[in-house]
Parts: structure tokens; C-alpha cells; sequence
């Protein structure tokens, strides 16, 4: 079955940066919903349409591609006090950004009394390199499109 809208798609991937340092490895296959619902990024989707299971390739992603460029209004400095006790750095919480979105925040440093948080994706403002290998393709069932993404086995779970 060809890669088209509303397949099921399963995918292992590494990630690394240009220089080849490994960023991140799938440990489980990654299943998505094809069809621009979001679940992967657009130019994953662009390079595996129509292809077929066992279908291997490396794409080289800038990071407006990738997962956006740095946006330094997104980094900020707040006072410890408004945190509860046993703030660390790697803690993440939900906040809005000026742009009256909700974004996850970072902690990425505490430093006396202030606490600096960063809701930046972690791997915004980096180029990329995805090794993507197609190990299933199937038809999506209804509830999945209607869902928008796929149910089961490395796939949501309600």
C-alpha cells in the first residue's frame, strides 16, 4: 500500500544534528496519521508521500523546517517565589507566551532567587538530519481520521 491522505503510517527514525551527533532514536516505531493532520512534520510527510513500507531515506532539515527557529521572547526570567518549593532545572510547566498562546516552558537554570525558563522547543533553531524507515502502511480506520490521529499499539490512547 502507497503512502497517501488517512494511511497509517509506522516509522522508525534516528535524528542527529548536521555533524551526525545522535539527538534522538525511536525506541518503539512512531505511528502517524499521513495526510496533513499535523501528527509529523510537513516535510516528513512531503518526502514519504506515495512511498511503501521498507522505504528508507535521510532528509537534511533547516530549522524552519525542523521544529522553528529560536524565539528569544520565549526565554524568561521570573522570580523563584512564584514557583512551588522543589523547582528544578528540566521541570517543565504551561504558561502563555506575549503571544497570548500556551506554550511549555523549560526550567533551564536557577540562579539565586530567579528562575529562567524557556518555551522554545528543545531542538528549535537546529538543523537536522532524519534517517526515516517505513515498516508499516495501512489504511486508517474512520474513528482515526474523525480523531485525527491513529489509535492503538505506539499509536494514542484514549
Amino acid at each position: 500500500m502507497n503512502i497517501q491522505k488517512d494511511t497509517a503510517v509506522t516509522l522508525r527514525f534516528k535524528v542527529a544534528d548536521l555533524q551526525g551527533k545522535l539527538v534522538e532514536e525511536s525506541r518503539e516505531p512512531m505511528v502517524y496519521l499521513h495526510g496533513g493532520y499535523g501528527n509529523t512534520l510537513p516535510r516528513i510527510e512531503e518526502a514519504l508521500e506515495g512511498k511503501t513500507e521498507g522505504y528508507q531515506t535521510t532528509l537534511e532539515l533547516q530549522p524552519q523546517d525542523a521544529f522553528g527557529l529560536r524565539d528569544e521572547a520565549l526565554v524568561r526570567t521570573i522570580p523563584k517565589s512564584q514557583f512551588p518549593p522543589g523547582v528544578k532545572v528540566g521541570g517543565q510547566l504551561e504558561g502563555r507566551g506575549d503571544d497570548g498562546q500556551t506554550h511549555a516552558f523549560t526550567v533551564t537554570k536557577i540562579k539565586g532567587d530567579t528562575v529562567m525558563l524557556d518555551g522554545n522547543h528543545p531542538l528549535a533553531g537546529k538543523a537536522l538530519r532524519f534517517n526515516l524507515t517505513v515498516t508499516g502502511v495501512r489504511a486508517a480506520t474512520e474513528e482515526e481520521i474523525a480523531h485525527r490521529h491513529v489509535h492503538g499499539e505506539h499509536g494514542h490512547h484514549h
